[in-house]
């Protein structure tokens, strides 16, 4: 149990300094926004907390080799190593509790988890060193996440979360242009490395004009015209940097749309006006 605590409190303290939980954020974005009674706003936040320890712990499980390989942060992960199955007792016990809390609080829920946790899985085992499939995998994962915020009957929060979906895409593609050199060293065949860098970043702008284009027609059409400023942000050789200003900018727009959406009670696309109710 010790060793099962430890390795959860690893995943949290690493996950949170890399600020890899932003689709938490989000998902509790969404329920202020919807104006969720305060109860079941902890209830879903608590929710995508353990949910996110879920799949992230998932992930770390399946990449020990690679991380260890790769040196990062070697006590945690060669702990880790270590003890492989006091981490998937973890995984099982917060599958178990997700389970539980859903039954008796929110059935949607389960749904949440059984599409996060399960996307995450195959990503992690399978489709994170496919080409094509491992942005394909991650758009879904955008989704899966933040449905912890999603009632099942409003479509608001479903026309909410399909813009993260979007935006994950989004990420995913930088993140993989970011990681191309170490994993065309390792043999790692994601989308970047079959497709280099030049077409990866062009395919990653075209996501974005997508991005924009959904926000127009659908959530808010005049913030939705600041996406278009995602494309034409420059790399300048420095890919880190270049995906924190894309999450600022598309953060910023994400922000600003729940604003209006909590004062509006619905969108205001171009096209499609959603309500709350």
């Amino acid at each position: 149990m010790r060793a099962a605590f430890k390795i959860l409190v690893d995943v949290l303290a690493y996950r949170l300094r890399k600020l890899e939980m932003a689709n938490m954020v989000a998902a509790t974005a969404i329920m202020l926004a919807l104006r969720l009674p305060v109860r079941e706003l902890g209830v879903r936040t608590g929710y995508a907390l353990l949910l996110n320890l879920l799949a992230y712990l998932t992930n770390d499980y399946y990449d020990v080799e690679h991380d260890l390989a790769g040196g990062r942060e070697l006590d945690k992960t060669r702990f880790l190593a270590a003890h492989r199955r006091e981490a998937l007792y973890a995984q099982l016990g917060l599958a178990a509790l997700l389970l539980v809390i859903g039954a008796l609080t929110y059935p949607g829920l389960i749904l949440a988890a059984a599409a996060g946790a399960g996307i995450c899985w195959a990503y992690s085992a399978r489709f994170k060193h496919r080409a094509y499939a491992d942005v394909i995998a991650m758009t879904m994962w955008g989704v899966a996440m933040p449905l912890v915020a999603v009632p099942l009957d409003s479509r608001l929060a479903w026309a909410l979360v399909l813009q993260l979906g979007l935006f994950s895409a989004c990420f995913e593609l930088i993140q993989v242009m970011r990681d191309h050199d170490e994993d065309r060293a390792l043999g790692i065949d994601t989308t970047a490395v079959r497709l280099g860098q030049t077409r990866t970043l062009a395919l990653a702008r075209v996501m974005m004009l997508l991005s924009a284009a959904y926000a127009i027609l659908v959530l808010q059409r005049w913030f939705g015209l600041l996406l278009l400023a995602a494309p034409l942000i420059p790399v300048g050789g420095d890919v880190p940097r270049y995906w924190n200003r894309i999450r600022m900018t598309l953060g910023v727009v994400w922000l600003a749309t729940l604003v209006w959406v909590f004062f509006a009670g619905a969108s205001a696309g171009w096209l499609f006006r959603v309500a709350r109710g």
